[in-house]
């Protein structure tokens, strides 16, 4: 039986941005609910944040959170979405988040 060798395999980051969608408000709504959504700020790299996040890399995600580049939703932007379930967001899930590009404002 032959082994894959590591090179054949594709790296985290490369599977996540494969995974990276566009995805609507409504469809996200579930997971604010249940408290798993992650607001990250656009002028981060959405695929360097699943990536840092999938890979444990604590310090460089506290630094993002002490920062306020990723953070919870507020009550102001769940408001805002709600009253615009149409609104598209870029979206990748790193279990058991799931992480969006959003605007603090938005």
């Amino acid at each position: 039986m032959t082994v894959p060798s590591s090179s054949s395999q594709p790296s985290v980051a490369s599977q996540l941005a494969e995974d990276l969608a566009l995805v609507s408000w409504s469809d996200l709504k579930p997971h604010a609910n249940r408290d798993a959504l992650v607001v990250v700020h656009p002028t981060l790299d959405l695929v360097a944040v699943a990536t840092a996040i999938a890979q444990d890399q604590v310090s460089q995600v506290q630094h993002w959170i002490q920062e306020g580049l990723i953070q919870k939703p507020t009550l102001d932007q769940l408001q805002h979405w709600n009253e615009q379930p149409q609104t598209l967001f870029p979206t990748l899930i790193v279990q058991p988040y799931v992480l969006i590009v959003a605007n603090p404002g938005s």
